[in-house]
């Protein structure tokens, strides 16, 4: 939260400060509020976006806007968790809506608040929220499985921190051999994550390879994501081989976007998925220990003007 809350928020008992100042402790992309560019300031330099602004949240309002008697305002949100008290006065705040300001709002054209990372559009104010939860130009959460990371940002920036900060191993080209071992396979108590990047097409991809819990029994699981959006990733497919002993499995499929979290994609079983004992068949010997050996390519889809039909194309 900005430094200029008002002073009352400090010395307010009905909420924690933990509640009111609590942010990500990691914020590696900050995207600048953006202002009404109407050029109209209400006496004081306050401008309307800012009287929109709630003063605990710091959020945007929508309907319902509450005020007290005293006509301090706070979102509907806000004004459950201060207990029916006006954090600014401290008096009852009852149910009284501020219809003047919901009005207000109404007439009021905003840029979207990633207009500083490439977005150009205006929406009217009550459309601007839908629209900012799929702007194409709003950041990327990091997509490494590992740990709750809140690293945020542009897919640059998340290639550098996946490369400097979670040490994934990057690689360059459209194959890949990914050999997976582990000596007692009875143990799959708590999920086992890899992840390497591969560069190709002038794109990135995350290779992610895991064991897990499905149902009472357990599997090993590999899938593709692209690191863009979800109709860029369309225009990409790719292959996963696994096999021995004179039997493999296969599977296509088109990469899902970084934009679908790695539990998402993982729980819809979008990918290879090996049952333990099919796997510890294809490790061969005794058994005992898992021998596991992924390959893959990945293509781009070249669509034909005559024919209609997609033409693999590979780096």
């Amino acid at each position: 939260m900005e430094s200029d809350i008002i002073e009352s928020l400090a010395s307010l008992d009905l909420i924690d400060d933990d509640e009111i100042h609590g942010r990500p402790i990691h914020q590696f992309v900050s995207v600048p509020k953006a202002h009404s560019n109407t050029g109209n300031n209400i006496p004081g330099t306050t401008s309307v976006h800012e009287l929109l602004e709630c003063p605990v949240c710091t959020n945007s309002m929508y309907p319902p806007i509450h005020q007290c008697h005293n006509g301090h305002t706070l979102c509907s949100t806000c004004k459950a968790r201060v207990h029916n008290r006006c954090p600014t006065c401290r008096q009852e705040l009852g149910d009284i809506r501020c219809l003047a300001l919901e009005k207000v709002a109404e007439s009021l054209e905003l840029p979207c608040k990633y207009c500083s990372l490439g977005c150009s559009e205006i929406f009217p104010y009550y459309s601007k929220l839908k629209h900012e939860a799929v702007c194409n130009f709003r950041p990327y959460n990091c997509p490494y499985a590992g740990s709750d990371c809140s690293a945020v940002g542009d897919i640059p920036f998340l290639v550098s921190h996946l490369r400097d900060d979670h040490k994934v191993d990057m690689h360059s080209g459209c194959t890949f051999n990914h050999r997976y071992v582990k000596s007692n396979p009875r143990e799959v108590e708590n999920a086992t994550w890899m992840l390497t990047v591969f560069h190709c097409f002038g794109q990135y991809f995350c290779l992610h390879f895991e064991a897990f819990q499905l149902g009472m029994a357990p599997v090993y699981m590999a899938f593709l994501r692209f690191m863009g959006d979800e109709t860029e990733a369309r225009n990409y497919s790719y292959s996963l081989e696994v096999g021995g002993n004179g039997r493999k499995l296969i599977w296509e499929g088109n990469p899902r976007s970084i934009r679908d979290s790695h539990k998402k994609v993982r729980d819809s079983h979008d990918g290879l998925i090996i049952q333990r004992n099919m796997a510890l068949f294809f490790s061969g010997g005794d058994r005992k220990e898992l021998k596991l050996r992924v390959t893959g390519r990945i293509w781009k889809e070249q669509q034909n003007p005559e024919g209609g039909t997609c033409i693999p194309l590979c780096s």
